[in-house]
Parts: structure tokens; sequence; C-alpha cells
């Protein structure tokens, strides 16, 4: 067998990464799902999985690393790490041409190599992706969930190959912990349904892999924080200040937003490469907004078609000409 090696990946890796990744994608729908119309496999084909936005975001943001065998560049493994000691497999994927060589276990192996104080990786796989069961059951891990499209495997790692923090006592009074020192804490599958924190300091906390459903969040200081692969369906996001934050990569799909400002400092909002179709700005100051390089097909504005106002625009623009 070749060598193999991952190395962290570069937004100048971009192009090719997308590249590959777009048709081994491809090539997975074809061969689990064929030429059935109208079925969305998300783990066959993750969102935005053909963008090079999304790529270059992912090598920003995430644990992006680049497959080489021989020194050929053959596939990519994108990961999230968050805390100290839990690890996410958000995606692996090798060119056709290089599989069944026994790369994706070499990876798998260098993977765990690379990040040695984790103890629980994550993963999920299409329910229709059998070979993918049978070779991440031969890596160790374990199925522990399943919904109606996917699998949910985990693999707990040897104990004892991370050490950090240390024993302590916790004394609680009643239904009350007050002035504890749990900084460095894990905690894990513990149920902590309809627990109250206040006042506390989670500065730079994780949450991963956690049922958060119906968590409310107020007066808090979330400055800094990190939201990624969250499932935000039917949240209400309200009195927010969002100055300066970035929204990628956002499926915003029946979203309300309204009576929103651009803060004291009037700061400029930037919509790039947006599907906005079929959206409606009604009652709104868009003074000095600026669209240019749009699709503005049927676009009305006051009921009259966009498309007949640039007309309109372009025969007086031609007249002045003559």
């Amino acid at each position: 067998m070749g060598t193999v090696k991952i190395e962290k990946a570069n937004i100048e890796d971009a192009l090719i990464l997308t590249r590959l990744k777009k048709n081994v994608f491809d090539t997975e729908k074809e061969k689990w799902l064929g030429s059935q119309d109208g079925i969305v496999d998300h783990n066959i084909q993750p969102p935005g999985y053909d963008s090079i936005e999304m790529t270059k975001y992912m090598i920003r943001e995430l644990n992006y690393f680049k497959i080489l065998y021989e020194g050929v560049l053959v596939g990519g493994l994108i990961l999230t790490v968050v805390g100290k000691r839990h690890g996410r497999v958000d995606r692996i994927f090798v060119d056709p041409l290089y599989q069944g060589k026994g790369i994706g276990t070499m990876v798998m192996k260098c993977m765990e190599t690379e990040y040695p104080e984790v103890m629980t990786w994550e993963l999920e796989t299409s329910r229709r992706q059998l070979s993918n069961h049978r070779f991440y059951e031969n890596m160790g891990y374990k199925k522990i969930y399943e919904a109606n499209n996917e699998f949910c495997y985990e693999k707990k790692m040897k104990e004892g190959a991370f050490v950090g923090g240390e024993s302590r006592e916790i004394t609680i009074h009643g239904d009350i912990l007050n002035d504890g020192d749990l900084s460095g804490l894990q905690v894990e599958y513990s149920n902590m349904k309809e627990t109250d924190f206040y006042g506390i300091n989670g500065s730079y906390s994780t949450y991963s892999n956690s049922n958060l459903m119906g968590a409310g969040f107020n007066n808090c200081n979330l400055s800094e924080s990190r939201f990624q692969n969250i499932n935000l369906q039917k949240a209400l996001i309200a009195d927010l200040n969002m100055s300066q934050s970035e929204l990628a990569h956002v499926t915003l799909g029946g979203v309300h937003v309204h009576d929103t400002n651009l803060g004291e400092k009037n700061e400029h909002i930037r919509f790039e490469r947006c599907d906005l179709h079929g959206s409606k700005f009604d009652n709104c100051n868009l003074n000095h907004v600026e669209i240019s390089n749009c699709d503005v097909t049927r676009m009305k504005i006051n009921g009259i078609s966009v498309e007949d106002l640039m007309e309109a625009y372009e025969s007086i623009q031609g007249k002045r000409k003559d």
C-alpha cells in the first residue's frame, strides 16, 4: 500500500478540493439513489458540497485536512474538534479512482494520531450507504441511534490517553449549587433538563452533540461565540446586538425579519451569493441600497416590474445618445 498523509488545507486548495468533493458525492448519489427524482439525502449530498465558498468557509473555520496518497491530493477530511475531549467527523471523501486501496482506514488512524486528546469521535452517515456502515464498524465505531435517513456512530477511545483537570468537591444545598468552581469540568451524558443557570461565568465553554431544545438565553454575553451545525428551526432571535456578525451558509427559508436596524454606527449589511427568491421587503428604509449583478426576473417595486423599469431606462438612455 502507498503512503497516506493528511495535511491542513489552505485557501489555495479550495478549488481542487471542491471539484474532488463534488465528484465523490455525485458518484455516491448515482450509486445509492440512481435516477430517483425528488429524494434529498443530505448525508449523500451535503448542503453546499459543490460550493467553493462553502469549502473556503470550512477551511477557515473547521479542521480541514487534505488527503495525500503518494503525494497526490486525492480527497479531504473535515473535522469539528471542540472542547478538550470530543471530535466530530463532518466529511471524509476520497476520489473514486483511488478508493479500495485502504486510504480511508489510514486517514482515520492519522486523524486519531493527530488528536490524541479526543476521547469520543462521532459521525453521521446515510442509512442507504451500507458500505459506510461496515467501514465505520470495522474502525471501532458503534451505532448509537438511527433516524429515518441517517445513522449516528460513535467511537470511544481508550481511557487514560487524556490527562487534565483535577478532582474537587462540589457541594449542592437542596437543589442549588452556589459559588461553585466548575471551571474545566467535563460534563458528559448527563440529564440537565430544565436546569437554571444564573450569574455564571461560562466564557469559552463548549456545547457539542447535545440537546438544547427549548433552551433560553436571556441577558447573556455571547460575543465571540460560534454556532455551527445547529438546528434553529422555530427559534426566536430577538432584541439582539449582532453588529459585525457574520451569517454564512445559512438556510433562511420562512424566516421573518422585522423591526431591525443598523445600530448607532449605521453599519451597512451586505448580501453576497444569497438566494432570496420570492422574498418580500415591506415598509423598509432602502435608502442608498445598491443592487448589482443580480437576477431581478419578476422582481417588483411597489407593484412595478423592475425588468420594465430597466427596459424603460435603457430606452431613455438610447434616445439621449441619439
